[in-house]
């Protein structure tokens, strides 16, 4: 059994700390799209993890592997290992030969085209680590995949053909300075050093071939998104969206293994309890009150790579059900429960009105989203408490309001509840069913 973790909102749903509860029982955990753009923060105990690129599993030992579909800024994953390293973890992290690098040159031109964006309601709030247009190179058939880096000849031929270019474009479109992240010898000395590295630690792998021998020999494999479903650049709110797919699909073409491999699995929407985003696009349910503030403060809500401040809204039900169809989803987990304790009144959005029609989906258009009016249903608050005793006692120890927020988002989806989450930590995780364990 094969389970698939999926960001159901738009992303800090709270999904590493799934991917680290389930990862217990998995052998292999595969980040399958993305780069370091990507937060997620595992807890356990005193201990805190914030990755950016190493598959949330590492922590619990398993082997994590970054697919194809993912673009790789090398420097920071070898931070990230040697960072691990120093804690006293011993993290097995394998790279597709087939991944793109993110390079210096992508981080210069992401945040000079952000910043060239007049008008605020163009920019797309990026986190500025060149995520973009490595995808736009890796479309362009001008990116440098990792298994070109232990090819010397080839390396330099490709920086050849592509540097002059991207040095031009900074300096006529942009005019920012260039420097050596647009100096053919100084990459070609860098990335040399991350081939020899990769080389020499063994690192690089064919993913699928990779994962299918690891299946034959029954590994319980994790397949983990990074952001969530509706920033995925097919199917999110277009263009304030991520490059790349997010979404369940992803995890197949960003791997390279079978759709079997996915489909006959479990796939796990992770929801937030109530609503969140970093940077710009539409948010019906918004809120502009102190109960965002104090939601934001109850929860660090802001960004673990920017650090910007979350704009926080109430729980949208058009969007998870959009997310549960897109992605085929078999059962969810409800995180940030406890943060909802002690407010005074809570809203769930059952739908949209637009233009006199009840919508229970987003629109596909950003422009006809942001003219969306959320209708929305009121529910009963619940107080505060030890969560972790809550967790020790069960779900029929969360509170009964609590546990009537939660069935009614289980119902309203039509997806059986897997898990709610009332803290940070590993061990704040109410657990209704393993998806590695047999239904029954």
């Amino acid at each position: 059994m094969n389970v698939t973790i999926v960001g159901s909102q738009l992303g800090d749903e709270g999904k590493g700390g799934i991917v680290d509860l389930f990862g217990e029982d998995a052998d292999v955990v595969v980040r399958y799209q993305g780069g370091d753009n990507a937060g997620h923060t595992v807890v356990h105990g005193d201990e805190e993890y914030k990755l950016r690129l190493v598959p949330s599993g590492v922590v619990r030992g398993t082997t994590g592997v970054l697919g194809n579909g993912c673009v790789v800024n090398l420097e920071t994953l070898f931070e990230e290992i040697d960072r691990l390293c120093e804690r006293g973890l011993r993290p097995d992290v394998r790279v597709s030969g087939r991944a793109h690098v993110v390079l210096p040159y992508h981080r210069v031109l992401d945040r000079a085209e952000e910043a060239a964006k007049n008008d605020e309601d163009l920019r797309v709030g990026t986190t500025g680590n060149g995520i973009g247009p490595a995808y736009e190179d890796k479309a362009g058939r001008r990116g440098i995949r990792v298994a070109e880096l232990s090819r010397p000849e080839l390396l330099r031929s490709r920086l050849e053909y592509v540097v002059p270019k991207k040095r031009r474009l900074a300096e006529e479109i942009y005019g920012v300075d260039t420097g050596d992240a647009f100096d053919v010898d100084a990459l070609f000395e860098t990335l040399r050093a991350f081939g020899d590295r990769l080389a020499d630690e063994g690192m690089v792998v064919n993913a699928g071939s990779f994962l299918a021998e690891r299946e034959r020999e029954s590994d319980a494999i994790l397949f983990e998104g990074a952001q969530g479903a509706h920033i995925d650049v097919d199917h999110g709110n277009y263009p304030f969206v991520t490059s790349s797919n997010p979404t369940a699909g992803g995890a197949i073409v960003g791997t390279g293994v079978s759709p079997r491999m996915v489909s006959d699995g479990e796939i796990v929407g992770v929801v937030k309890a109530y609503h969140s985003r970093v940077g710009s696009g539409p948010m019906p349910t918004e809120m502009v009150d102190e109960t965002a503030s104090e939601l934001r403060e109850k929860v660090g809500g802001f960004g673990t790579v920017t650090g910007r401040a979350r704009r926080i809204g109430w729980l949208d039900l058009p969007t998870l059900r959009y997310a549960v169809r897109v992605n085929g989803v078999t059962g969810i987990a409800i995180n940030h429960v406890d943060a909802l304790a002690g407010l005074d009144e809570l809203r769930i959005c059952e739908a949209y009105e637009l233009d006199g029609e009840r919508l229970i989906e987003p629109p596909s258009t950003t422009a006809a989203w942001e003219q969306c009016a959320p209708e929305y249903q009121t529910f009963d608050p619940w107080d505060d408490r030890d969560w972790t005793k809550v967790v020790v006692e069960g779900y029929d120890a969360l509170p009964e309001n609590a546990r009537a927020y939660v069935e009614y988002v289980s119902d309203a989806l039509d997806t059986p509840l897997y898990a709610v989450g009332v803290g940070p930590d590993r061990d704040e995780t109410v657990v209704r069913r393993n998806p590695f364990e047999p239904a029954g």
